[in-house]
């Protein structure tokens, strides 16, 4: 099994990107639309339209503000998103973690390569500049 491990650092606060992560309004702005609720057994989908891409999700854990994990099935994927927030020195550091690829294939690299995309979009949302 292959999994995608990506690590980000933040000057914004913990519980800053926590709500970046589990306010459904808010990840409209860097993910997509959705009906997401930081409430463990619920089930939501994340929508493209544009893409005509569907993503079935189920929170699996919700320990705020440092650990947030869902299902994350589309397409050719059925895995598992895990984000870990912990903070120290007045930054933010967000580990993804996720899991469930058969193999390093082009979903895999496609889910590697979104989700740096994404985060730079999250930084943007946050307020924070690229470097």
């Amino acid at each position: 099994m292959a999994e995608v491990l990506l690590d980000f650092q933040f000057a914004s606060s913990i519980n800053k990107v926590w709500d970046a992560l589990t306010d459904p309004d808010t990840l409209a702005k860097w993910v997509m639309e959705n009906d997401f609720k930081p409430v463990v057994g619920h089930k939501c989908q994340f929508r493209n339209d544009e893409w005509n891409l569907v993503v079935e999700c189920e929170v699996l854990v919700v320990e705020e503000p440092n650990r947030l994990s869902y299902t994350w099935i589309g397409g050719p994927i059925d895995t598992v998103v895990t984000w870990t927030l912990t903070e120290e020195s007045g930054t933010t550091r967000l580990h993804l973690e996720q899991t469930g690829f058969e193999k390093e294939d082009q979903a895999y690299n496609g889910a590697k390569y979104g989700w740096a995309g994404k985060v730079g979009e999250l930084k943007k949302v946050l307020g924070e500049s690229q470097e």
